[in-house]
């Protein structure tokens, strides 16, 4: 037992991010007040981050089980069976607030804690993809925050020899102090059955593997859990340090020493280090550990307990081995040059005794650390927030009018450059060049040419699948500014449009995992948020047949405006979604592939006003018009799996060559985007806003958002099967557009009495390439 401690005082307490009756609570669960090295562990443990206090009565009602599922939420990642004796493994993790303090180790973590993830079930990574957010590029602190995102995502990526794939940027100054940096990582199993935390076995030795402990990272669970200030903003020690290439040398001793058999249970070192991995497996285990900190390899000279055990250094794993097979594991990791050491063993007393310089230093009951944690049922406020209720209040006859030709002061080929040239539409090429999409030449479609990544499922010979030709599709996808305006319906279109992203390109979708990203849940608006954005992903996950299978949740994604108020960013709900592909032959990108191709639009025809389509929330209405206002678009769920279905099977079939879906910027930047990606021209005929209720809203038939709508080609000599097929299956919701002409002819969309937009091929790909370069003054990337 612990010497015995004397209370401590209430800054102290909230030093460790403990409220005043969470630590009663603690004294309780112990019999005695704690110790330092105790309060420590708990201020780390009972963090939003870990314990999910606020925000775990909400996750229960997500779908969790499926006949593909094999391991849901609890575990480091979420594992799917794709068939043929391949597992998936994959999960999303956020690193925002050390991003915001140091954007390049930030981010580098945040992909290194994502990886450990993945191979810690027995996966070997297959594939990178993030969703990122920041502020308005027009702001020095943004562009120093961005850059230095991307050089700590392709640094560790590339070192290590994973691709990133694929994900998605959104720019808005909501996320000016508070960007967010996701990262998501997909792995196949390496091994017979799947590796799992929960400890067994007393008497079985408890081994330290990996990289070495120092000061660095200290509390960064607690950080990750409190709002952004000046001061928190200087705290460098709560950020993490990586190195990609001892992570690389970890990824194969790990898989390597799975393979054996010794192996019985496993856990990363990711937040609250130690103290989560030893809480934690003992607790999943219904066991003990006993720890001894004499035995961790150290970098640091004089460190106490609570630097041992609130240290996030990286690359670092905690093993339970088979008693006397102990010798093995570490031969394996000392021939990768890594450390490995016995610095404990299981015990039948469910409890975790960290030992410290021959006395105990700490002594806590595991599942009080893991499971008997704060919990926190809120109430709903009796009503929504008044901004939200001001800005349902919104119509689009709020608008200046608008005729064929355009608006006031610029035609509608203006208005499309002008969409293009926002960072949040334009090309991301400046972003994806400085990754390595291609080592493990895995990569199918390649970033930016399709609205989802594709991956062959073979790595480097460890995995053979022989006359196989299965891959699997990954996306992720948000619209912060939806969720904002209504939680609800922009959680519910989160998830629709991943699932589309992924049948735009041939994958039935799979599973999920999510990132909620969200304020502070302590006020009545942020709650509020939370919950109804919880409720609409649980809603379209079950209406999709994509269970959840894992995540993080981050709260408090809050900064302190001039006058010290905490300003929260946009809810975001982030989706990663999983996709099946069972033939690499058949699926297809975004652009547009041969001259006389057909061009249809799946899902409500244009001109249609249904609440599925709407100005309200989109780019258009915030980039061209300057408001942030409206209801964003309702997802009509059967409308969405009628659409995705069709879209799916003509890939399938063979018969279509591009599809895409209609997101930001509505069909007319849809349409200007496959364009690009495919450098051909296209020819829109015949759109008409006849017997529309928004007669005389041509930026609504344009830029509208929303509808289950996606854009695709037809081979002319697939067009009578291909209409015989559709017409059965969604009847009037296909629409004849066009078809694709030569690049010179640019992109022309005409009305019964003439043209109403045009523009120039060569025009739109220098607008669009180019937005990012020249917000942040570099030379222009060329396009893809």
């Amino acid at each position: 037992m612990p010497l015995a401690a004397a209370p401590f005082s209430a800054a102290e307490i909230a030093s460790e991010g403990i409220k005043p009756d969470e630590y009663a609570l603690i004294v309780e669960r112990l019999g005695r007040h704690p110790n330092r090295a105790e309060l420590g562990m708990f201020g780390v443990m009972w963090s939003e981050h870990c314990c999910y206090k606020n925000s775990r009565p909400l996750l229960q009602n997500f779908p969790t089980t499926g006949d593909r599922i094999l391991v849901g939420p609890g575990e480091n990642a979420g594992v799917v069976d794709l068939g043929d004796g391949l597992h998936l493994a994959f999960k999303i993790e956020s690193h925002n607030h050390p991003s915001a303090v140091e954007p390049f180790q930030g981010a580098a973590t945040g992909v290194g804690g994502i990886l450990r993830d993945i191979f810690t079930m027995g996966a070997r990574p297959l594939a990178i993809l993030n969703a990122l957010r920041f502020g308005n590029l027009e702001d020095p602190r943004t562009r120093r925050i961005f850059e230095g995102v991307v050089a700590g995502i392709s640094h560790y990526g590339n070192c290590v020899g994973v691709p990133t794939v694929g994900g998605e940027v959104y720019f808005d100054g909501a996320y000016r102090g508070n960007p967010l940096v996701n990262a998501m990582a997909l792995g196949l199993m390496e091994t017979a059955t799947i590796v799992k935390a929960g400890a067994a076995g007393v008497g079985n030795p408890v081994l330290y593997v990996g990289s070495t402990t120092g000061r660095d990272g200290m509390g960064g669970a607690s950080f990750a859990s409190a709002e952004l200030s000046d001061a928190s903003l200087d705290d460098r020690p709560a950020v993490q340090v990586g190195d990609p290439f001892l992570e690389k040398s970890l990824i194969e001793a790990c898989l390597e020493a799975f393979q054996t058999g010794a192996v019985v249970a496993a856990q990363d070192m990711g937040a609250a280090g130690l103290t989560c991995s030893t809480a934690e497996m003992a607790a999943k285990g219904g066991v003990g550990i006993d720890l001894d900190l004499d035995l961790i390899p150290a970098r640091e000279p004089g460190m106490v307990p609570y630097e041992y055990l609130l240290s996030e250094s990286q690359e670092r794993m905690l093993f339970v081995a088979v008693k006397g097979r102990e010798q093995e594991l570490i031969d394996i990791f000392h021939r990768w040059e890594l450390q490995a050491v016995v610095a404990g063993v299981v015990i039948e007393e469910p409890i975790v005794r960290i030992r410290h310089q021959g006395s105990i230093a700490a002594e806590i009951p595991a599942s009080a650390l893991a499971d008997n944690t704060p919990l926190y049922h809120r109430e709903l406020p009796p009503e929504p927030p008044a901004y939200a209720q001001a800005a349902w209040q919104w119509t689009v006859e709020q608008l200046p009018p608008c005729s064929p030709q355009g608006l006031a002061d610029q035609d509608w080929g203006q208005v499309l450059l002008t969409l293009l040239d926002s960072p949040t539409i334009a090309s991301k090429a400046w972003i994806y060049r400085q990754y390595d999409h291609q080592v493990q030449n895995n990569t199918v479609l390649l970033p930016g040419g399709a609205d989802a990544a594709v991956v062959r499922l073979r790595i480097q010979g460890a995995i053979a699948v022989p006359q196989s030709w299965k891959g699997v599709a990954a996306t992720t996808d948000c619209n912060g500014r939806y969720v904002y305006l209504h939680p609800y319906e922009g959680a519910k279109m989160a998830v629709a449009e991943a699932a589309r992203n992924l049948s735009c390109v041939g994958a039935e979708p799979l599973a999920v995992t999510d990132n909620l990203n969200f304020g502070s849940p302590e006020k009545p608006t942020g709650y509020w948020q939370l919950a109804e954005a919880c409720r609409g992903l649980a809603e379209a996950c079950g209406e999709f047949h994509t269970p959840v299978t894992g995540g993080n949740v981050s709260l408090y994604n809050e900064t302190l405006d001039s006058e010290g108020i905490p300003q929260a960013i946009y809810p975001t709900p982030v989706v990663g979604m999983v996709g099946l592909i069972e033939d690499l032959n058949r699926i297809c990108g975004q652009g547009w592939h041969q001259v006389g191709d057909l061009i249809y639009l799946l899902g409500l025809p244009l001109g249609d006003t249904s609440p599925a389509v709407t100005l309200g929330g989109s780019e258009y209405l915030a980039v061209v018009q300057g408001q942030v206002a409206g209801m964003p678009p309702m997802v009509d769920f059967d409308l969405e799996r009628r659409v995705q279905g069709a879209c799916r099977h003509g890939i399938r079939q063979g018969w279509l060559r591009s599809a895409h879906d209609c997101a930001e910027g509505g069909v007319a930047v849809a349409l200007a985007e496959a364009c690009i990606s495919g450098n051909l021209g296209a020819t829109i005929a015949g759109v008409d806003l006849a017997g529309s209720t928004a007669r005389d809203r041509w930026d609504h038939l344009l830029f509208g958002e929303g509808g289950a709508r996606i854009v695709v080609s037809v081979d002319p000599e697939h067009q009578q099967i291909w209409e015989t097929y559709i017409q059965a299956d969604l009847g009037p919701y296909c629409q004849a557009l066009g078809h694709v002409v030569d690049a010179g002819e640019g992109l022309t969309i005409a009305a019964p009495h003439g043209p109403v937009l045009t523009a120039d091929l060569a025009r739109l790909v220098e607008q669009w390439s180019g937005a990012i370069e020249r917000r942040l003054g570099s030379p222009a990337s060329p396009a893809t």
